[in-house]
């Protein structure tokens, strides 16, 4: 089988030590900026901005169109599709990850030392703070900012416009203000492929009323990282589900 060609628009710029795959396609007035990885058929919109220093104001801006690749790369997982004007920063501590099959929309920011997991959707204007978690398959509303270092559990929904300065549980619903969350993403959970049983049964968990060992392995497996989250702080529960993960 041949590999997709992999097509660069003339008037995009690929600077030093950026490795594209196989059947990518970078639109115009993009910039790609080493260290950078993009995996294999991964949409790059027009003014698509990838690589650059983080925007750490102690930091040194070094020039990487230049060659001088300081800090740590930017890695785009496979048939992620970044839309226009979407920006991601290197990293100064550790590599900046996008996973597998990811949609970021038009305007979204992701800052420096983010790790986002795989089917992850940002969507448009959202801003994503240095240093945050988002776990795979959640989903983020217009224009909503994570703060640094605040961690996003994996099928979690959150409003658009949602301020989220607050760790969000794995499969949660959050929105609001002050943001507070409101139960169990249901339909996402229906979407990964869960039973409705397994919303209701994890409801009641965060309630205190559920038996844990009744989830399926995959869910216990996430609330054990979430357990694990080191200097958690969550996002307080809205009073008609009262209960606090």
């Amino acid at each position: 089988m041949t590999s997709a060609a992999t097509r660069v628009h003339a008037t995009a710029v690929v600077g030093p030590g950026v490795d594209l795959g196989a059947g990518v396609v970078v639109g115009p007035h993009a910039v790609l900026m080493g260290p950078l990885e993009v995996g294999d058929e991964v949409w790059v919109g027009p003014g698509v901005h990838l690589g650059g220093p983080p925007e750490i104001g102690t930091l040194r801006h070094n020039v990487p169109w230049e060659g001088d690749l300081d800090y740590h790369p930017v890695r785009i997982g496979a048939r992620t599709r970044l839309r226009d004007a979407v920006t991601i920063h290197h990293g100064s501590v550790r590599e900046t990850l996008v996973g597998a099959d990811c949609l970021l929309f038009a305007g979204s920011y992701v800052a420096h030392d983010v790790h986002i997991g795989d089917g992850v959707t940002l969507s448009a204007g959202t801003s994503v703070g240095g240093h945050a978690t988002i776990r795979s398959g959640a989903n983020l509303g217009l224009n909503v900012s994570v703060h640094q270092r605040r961690v996003i559990g994996p099928l979690a929904m959150i409003g658009m416009g949602t301020t989220v300065t607050r760790d969000v549980p794995p499969y949660a619903t959050a929105y609001g203000v002050p943001p507070r969350v409101h139960g169990v993403n249901g339909f996402g959970m229906r979407r990964a492929g869960f039973a409705d049983e397994v919303a209701d049964l994890l409801l009641k968990m965060y309630a205190g009323t559920g038996d844990p060992a009744a989830l399926p392995d995959a869910v216990r497996a996430e609330l054990a990282w979430w357990d694990a989250v080191p200097g958690r702080r969550p996002m307080a529960w809205a009073t008609s589900h009262r209960g606090e993960p």
